[in-house]
């Protein structure tokens, strides 16, 4: 049977997570656009995005597109098929299933398959550094510890 810390720490977790959920913060596009021009952001466009960008950004977005391209080449030779003609160069579903002699079911299964892998290979590369971006220690765990913990003295009627 689990500790009662380890109990709590998950009920305390999924609160959190689920709250950050609820949130879904927004910020206008105009707010964006303001800061990159006024050179205080440090906005990393994605690889097909066009945009001028300083030499430490253009090294960023070079990185991101060779981690997608290793990834993308690292698929099955099926998956990487149907991914690229239905994800780089736009075909419909149809049209994919046509150029490569399957059923239209089996072109969707392939790419949501393809999908999954590319998710799961980024995933692999990149969990230690999301988990650097966002530290959950220090005053920030603090603060969701009492947050929480108020919330459930609140709900007990204590």
């Amino acid at each position: 049977m689990a500790s009662l810390a380890t109990w709590l720490t998950r009920i305390t977790l999924n609160e959190a997570l689920g709250r950050l959920r609820r949130q879904r913060p927004m910020v206008d596009l105009e707010v964006l656009i303001d800061a990159e021009t006024a050179g205080s952001s440090k906005i990393v466009a994605f690889p097909l995005m066009p945009a001028t960008l300083d030499p430490e950004g253009a090294a960023a977005q070079r990185e991101i597109r060779h981690l997608l391209e290793r990834a993308i080449d690292h698929l099955p030779e099926a998956f990487r098929a149907v991914f690229i003609m239905r994800d780089v160069q736009e075909l419909s579903t149809d049209e994919t299933a046509g150029l490569l002699g399957l059923p239209p079911a089996t072109a969707k299964t392939r790419l949501h398959r393809a999908r999954r892998e590319l998710r799961d290979a980024l995933d692999a590369q990149l969990a230690s550094t999301l988990i650097e971006v966002f530290p959950f220690n220090g005053m920030r765990c603090q603060h969701t510890a009492d947050k929480v913990l108020q919330r459930l003295e609140l709900s007990a009627g204590v």
